[in-house]
């Protein structure tokens, strides 16, 4: 075949297809009340596990990332003093399950908590430092076993170890992401249901000419393009407005969550999907539209479609 001929059959079906995406837009727009109830049924489908897996990330992020931070708390008796505690500090650093540590004196301690209290005031009363020195230990595994053994030696006062609600949090946000993943299959289902008895709906209406074109010899693609091309329009609206809603939603509770983060004494921005993210919603949403106009399109194709006699 020429490159003529090829480059007219490339133009023609870049012409049909152009067609096909602005008629469709057409439709789209012909009925704006049904529009807006199936954009809006479809938006809010998607919205629910979106919102729930941006919670479940900024919940994780809040937490300090609660699955790699593994810190261990070491406070000293009251009478070790800063050599002592040095000591001490280099035994645990020569210890093949300890990657680090780091020493906090009485006096660093006492200026965060000046800085973090509100009772900065009434420690100026006060005779003498009251806060022992801390060591702060970051184990090379889950800690677990360190914690015990320095619970064992008679220089140390307290360890802390919150291995427990570590644990528990992580499994608590691992059953949330299933959740989320397990709602968004369900919604995302109910979504290709929506659009497929939409398209359905305008296939109903357009029987007799999908009938007239068929018997032209029209082919299932050039019959079918159009509603594809609307299904994909309805996810693409859907998306937008899913994305809208969350928000929304996350300017009417970021002034509250911010007074709730600020008597904690540390503050906290709710972050949301990000370019990249927006990006794979509405593509994510454009793709099942058309995936669900294509299988309305096709059931009615295979049913309509003329025999030979």
């Amino acid at each position: 075949m020429s490159e003529g001929g090829i480059g007219k059959r490339f133009r023609a079906w870049r012409q049909q297809h152009a067609y096909s995406l602005v008629s469709s837009l057409g439709r789209f727009f012909q009925r704006p009340f049904a529009t807006l109830l199936t954009v809006g049924v479809m938006a809010v489908a998607i919205a629910l596990p979106l919102g729930l897996g941006l919670g479940l990330a900024n919940i994780e992020r809040f937490s300090g990332s609660v699955r790699e931070s593994r810190e261990i708390g070491v406070f000293l008796n009251m009478e070790v003093d800063a050599a002592q505690a040095a000591r001490i500090a280099d035994e645990l650093r020569a210890r093949p399950d300890v990657a680090a540590v780091t020493v906090k004196t009485p006096e660093q301690g006492l200026a965060e908590f000046r800085q973090m209290s509100d009772l900065a005031g009434a420690l100026d009363t006060l005779g003498e430092n009251p806060l022992p020195t801390v060591l702060i230990v970051q184990p090379r595994d889950d800690g677990a076993a360190l914690a015990e053994a320095l619970k064992q030696r008679p220089e140390i006062a307290t360890v802390q170890h919150d291995a427990v609600w570590r644990q528990r949090l992580s499994a608590w946000l691992a059953f949330g992401e299933r959740l989320m993943w397990v709602i968004a299959a369900l919604l995302g289902l109910g979504v290709l249901l929506v659009v497929g008895n939409t398209v359905r709906l305008d296939i109903g209406a357009r029987r007799e000419e999908i009938g007239i074109l068929q018997q032209l010899g029209a082919t299932d693609g050039f019959v079918r393009r159009p509603f594809i091309y609307l299904g994909a329009w309805y996810g693409l609206a859907s998306g937008a407005l899913a994305l809208g809603l969350l928000a929304i939603a996350g300017v009417v509770m970021q002034p509250k969550l911010s007074a709730l983060i600020a008597s904690y004494g540390s503050h906290f921005q709710l972050d949301g999907p990000g370019l990249p993210g927006i990006g794979l919603v509405l593509a994510g949403a454009t793709a099942i539209g058309w995936f669900g106009a294509w299988l309305a399109t096709g059931h009615h194709l295979r049913q309509t479609r003329p025999t030979e006699i």
